[in-house]
């Protein structure tokens, strides 16, 4: 398997033909794995397919691209790329030998055999990721894991392989480095938009295909979020408060990517926010309970009780008979009292009001020698405050 595996780089890097597809893949029981098949242009339109069987004649149908996938074999078609990828999800012992092939309606199916070794230990030749994201004109590194011996490369499915320390790949820069012991290192730089498909490490006789895809450096993304809050206050005029947050994120990729796309973190927003909305709610709270203080304040004012003056007065008049000769003799009783009166909060203005109270009262006739039948009148005067 190493004499052909040598022999097939030769062959890939004088004259330019390329493979269809890995041939020897290390894999751990229980992952899965994706296996790409290349094809020509010619059966672009034609059914493809994932056949299982050490022969080809006699292997059974694990997969078509005109039928549903399972839960454990899954296929897909890039006609632009001319690549069919076949999916194999939870290996077991028994999923070793296979069949990436096109179905030809006169002449017998084409296909190229692979064969999967499945360890229930650490495979003997790994990757971290088999899919990388890279944006064009930066660079991705991959770390190819191998516990075998034999040489080394890093090729790329229907084109060249870099066997050497440096080289190119359809014009993107490769550079491998075994700095780490049981690991080397591939770089591609000056990344492509063409420089997006299928790759794989090689390690001896094994092989790990990796997907590699090239996107555009996103612009710098900035999140501005604005807040306008009118608070009312005992002053005259309200007090205005405006906050903004500024959340700038330039997005980068180094090394390894997982995914075509990178998210937003939106928690950078939402903590500022969060906190906008609690200082608006105690700013508000505050608001209220100033405005009931003030309102409370005001009815007791309006409850509190003004001192006026009240005079009384009884007057009372008679006639004295005990001399020669008539006499009037007045009383006179002022009575000096403050009276309270309860304030009303409608009232608008002050008036006052003089109440008087005339009593007529015939008074009982007394036989004297100088006196006479004679009326009595009292007057009681009272002067008020009154709030209207």
């Amino acid at each position: 398997m190493t004499v052909h595996l040598s022999f097939l780089l030769i062959i890939t890097g004088l004259t330019g033909i390329h493979s269809t597809t890995v041939n020897e893949v290390s894999v751990k029981a229980g992952d899965s794995i994706s296996i790409p098949c290349l094809y020509d242009s010619q059966y672009m339109n034609h059914v493809k397919y994932l056949c299982k069987g050490y022969y080809r004649k006699f292997c059974s149908y694990a997969v078509k691209t005109n039928q549903q996938n399972s839960q454990k074999f899954s296929v897909s078609d890039d006609k632009s790329q001319r690549i069919f990828t076949v999916t194999i999800k939870d290996l077991t012992d028994e999923d070793t030998d296979y069949w990436c092939a096109v179905k030809i309606d006169v002449l017998l199916d084409v296909g190229e055999y692979f064969h999967l070794s499945v360890t229930r230990d650490t495979p003997s030749l790994y990757v971290d990721h088999h899919e990388i994201t890279g944006f064009k004109g930066g660079n991705i590194t991959i770390n190819c894991h191998y516990l075998n011996s034999g040489e080394i490369a890093w090729c790329r499915l229907g084109s060249s392989c870099v066997t050497t320390s440096s080289g190119s790949i359809d014009g993107t820069r490769v550079t491998i480095s075994m700095s780490v012991p049981n690991v080397f290192t591939v770089t591609m730089s000056g990344l492509r938009t063409e420089s997006s498909g299928w790759y794989w490490c090689v390690k001896g006789d094994l092989q790990m295909p990796v997907h590699v895809t090239v996107i555009e450096q996103p612009a710098t993304t900035t999140l501005t979020a604005t807040s306008h809050l009118t608070i009312l206050s005992s002053t005259p005029e309200p007090v205005s408060v405006t906050t903004t947050f500024t959340d700038k994120r330039s997005t980068t990729v180094q090394g390894e990517q997982h995914s075509p796309s990178v998210p937003v973190d939106l928690m950078h927003f939402i903590i500022p926010l969060s906190l906008l909305i609690f200082v608006v709610m105690v700013t508000l709270c505050i608001w209220f309970v100033f405005k009931r203080y003030k309102r409370t304040k005001a009815e007791s004012s309006a409850s509190t009780t003004t001192q006026e003056e009240v005079t009384y007065s009884t007057v009372k008049k008679k006639r004295r008979t005990s001399g020669p000769a008539e006499e009037e003799v007045t009383y006179s009783n002022v009575t000096y009292m403050r009276k309270t009166s309860v304030k009303r909060s409608e009232a608008k203005s002050d008036v006052d009001v003089m109440y008087s109270s005339v009593v007529t009262v015939e008074q009982q006739s007394v036989q004297r020698v100088e006196a006479k039948d004679e009326d009595v009148t009292y007057s009681r005067l009272a002067q008020h405050q009154q709030n209207l």
